[in-house]
């Protein structure tokens, strides 16, 4: 064979080899891809290995069956006033029933989406107030999600989900919002505090009822006391000296309780000075009180029995 035969021979190979290459398509999983023969529909070639005509046969264009996201940002006015923008996410696949109108009915698929989301939130925001919009975002994405399903359900889209994923108002909204969340927080602080500090009044009253309670309590068993002891001392007397009169015991008494007194008024630290009459003869004048007293009671006693 001379090199002249071998030359064709040649030629020849390599544009059968670039034949077979240009016949076989390989198609990943999760595409599809769209066959043309000169020009007009032929088949969807599915996942795998697959064969096309040279040069009659072309691939048109690649479906993707994965479930697909779209974020669209649109900006809207509430019912009361306020300009707000959105983030809306739309999650969508191609139905596998409806692949050829999904290649052929839509020039962009996504462009068009983003039309109906855009319409979507414009006609349902508008009907809310600011807190509406946030305590409501549940209901604005379900309505763009149906919307979207039935007018996307024709061209071969099924809307898987729909999110509102943001919502940001103007922001001087914001710092106005953010003042009066601050304020009321101050409030609740406020009356919190106020409420600590009345069950800290309470309390103390309580706590000084209590003492003033326990403290007459032991007031009046000590006068008790002082009582029982004043009764003894006299019967002591008594029995001790026959011949003391009841004068002289109650002189005793008194001068004995003075010196007392005198002895708690220095043990007082809280008191500065005190000017008191220091003479124990003042005694005599006090039970010569006591004692008036005394008869001018028993006397009214038994003027008013007489009466009776």
């Amino acid at each position: 064979m001379n090199e002249e035969e071998l030359i064709p021979m040649v030629i020849g190979g390599v544009i059968l080899l670039l034949l077979i290459i240009k016949s076989v398509i390989i198609v990943p999983e999760k595409k599809i891809y769209v066959i043309q023969r000169l020009g007009k529909f032929k088949r969807m070639a599915k996942p795998g290995f697959g064969m096309i005509i040279p040069f009659i046969d072309q691939k048109s264009g690649v479906i993707n069956m994965r479930v697909q996201q779209l974020d669209v940002d649109v900006e809207t006015k509430t019912r009361d006033d306020v300009f707000v923008h959105l983030r809306v996410s739309v999650q969508f696949q191609v139905m596998s029933d409806k692949i050829f109108d999904a290649h052929y009915a839509l020039d962009n698929h996504r462009h068009q989406i983003a039309s109906y989301i855009f319409d979507d939130v414009r006609a349902e925001v508008p009907k809310m107030e600011l807190d509406d919009v946030f305590a409501k975002k549940e209901d604005i994405a379900k309505a763009v999600r149906q919307n979207l399903s039935d007018s996307m359900d024709d061209y071969g889209y099924s809307i898987v989900k729909a999110l509102i994923t943001d919502i940001d108002p103007d922001s001087n909204v914001k710092d106005s919002m953010n003042r009066i969340n601050a304020a009321k927080r101050d409030k609740e602080a406020t009356m919190e505090n106020a409420e600590a500090d009345k069950i800290t009044v309470v309390k103390a009253a309580e706590a000084d009822a209590e003492s003033k309670r326990l403290s007459g309590e032991g007031i009046a068993q000590q006068r008790l006391e002082i009582v029982r002891g004043f009764k003894e001392s006299v019967e002591d007397f008594q029995k001790t000296l026959k011949d003391i009169t009841h004068e002289e015991v109650m002189q005793f008494v008194l001068l004995t309780q003075y010196f007392d007194t005198l002895n708690n008024i220095g043990q007082n630290g809280k008191n500065t000075s005190i000017l008191i009459p220091h003479s124990p003869s003042a005694m005599a004048d006090f039970q010569s009180q006591i004692i008036n007293g005394t008869l001018v009671g028993k006397k009214l006693e038994e003027a008013s029995g007489d009466d009776d």
